[in-house]
């Protein structure tokens, strides 16, 4: 049976201040707590509400149906709730081939779909500045699907470490030169995609070599911009290709 402490604990890292706190953040669901199992992430508990997993390390609790929808963040609980704890901060690498930075990007199923992107896409390394969505809040490590596990990533100064790097950046705008022209640099270069209202940021923009931008071909042009995730999957996608 769930204690008091226990539900209070699981249901606080819901809030970055109490992951950051403990250390601490929660994953649900049968097939991303077990890609969460085999990778380097380190299991602290596990309840779920029948004897699925097997495990060597950390605890495993079986619980009801009615235990696990007072921890589960989702409106419908799966079966089963882990709790892992945060990994150190991963260093940079100065010379990675392609990567992309997020600046500003506050919406957390953007960020799932960024990270599950990443992955897709074999991008070695995600940058991202200290004012974009936690990449362990619950609803982030729900929508990457497991690809958190995959994907390296960290936080820092982006002014800073933009203004340090060699790299040719690229900066993702409505208007700049056709993705689709464009001569791309693509074994040092990094991707700044900004902030889902507002853009790249002023703070970010003299760091930008080459703004970039995806043409619209639909005939009404009414569509007023795309989704900062859609955008980045497009651009990725053309790199790669290249």
């Amino acid at each position: 049976m769930l204690s008091k402490n226990q539900i209070k604990l699981i249901n606080s890292l819901n809030k970055k201040k109490h992951r950051l706190e403990h250390g601490l953040f929660v994953t649900e669901g049968v097939k991303v707590i077990k890609e969460f199992l085999k990778s380097s992430f380190t299991l602290r508990a596990l309840y779920s509400v029948a004897d699925i997993f097997h495990i060597e390390e950390g605890e495993s609790h079986i619980v009801s149906e009615k235990e696990l929808g007072k921890i589960s963040n989702l409106k419908t609980p799966q079966t089963a709730l882990a709790v892992f704890e945060i990994p150190k901060p991963l260093s940079l690498h100065a010379n990675s081939p392609l990567s992309l930075a997020l600046d500003g990007i506050r919406d957390p199923g953007n960020l799932g779909t960024i990270i599950r992107m990443c992955d897709w896409f074999g991008i070695e390394q995600l940058i991202c500045s200290q004012d974009t969505v936690d990449c362990f809040n619950p609803k982030v490590v729900q929508a990457t699907m497991g690809s958190l596990t995959r994907v390296k990533f960290t936080y820092t100064d982006l002014d800073s470490f933009l203004s340090e790097s060699a790299a040719y950046t690229y900066g993702a705008y409505m208007t700049g030169t056709n993705v689709y022209t464009a001569a791309l640099e693509t074994k040092n270069a990094i991707i700044v995609l900004g902030n889902e209202a507002n853009g790249i940021s002023t703070a970010i923009q003299p760091h930008i070599d080459e703004r970039i931008s995806i043409p619209s071909y639909g005939k009404s042009q009414g569509a007023e911009s795309l989704n900062v995730a859609m955008a980045g999957a497009i651009l990725l996608s053309e790199f790669k290709r290249r």
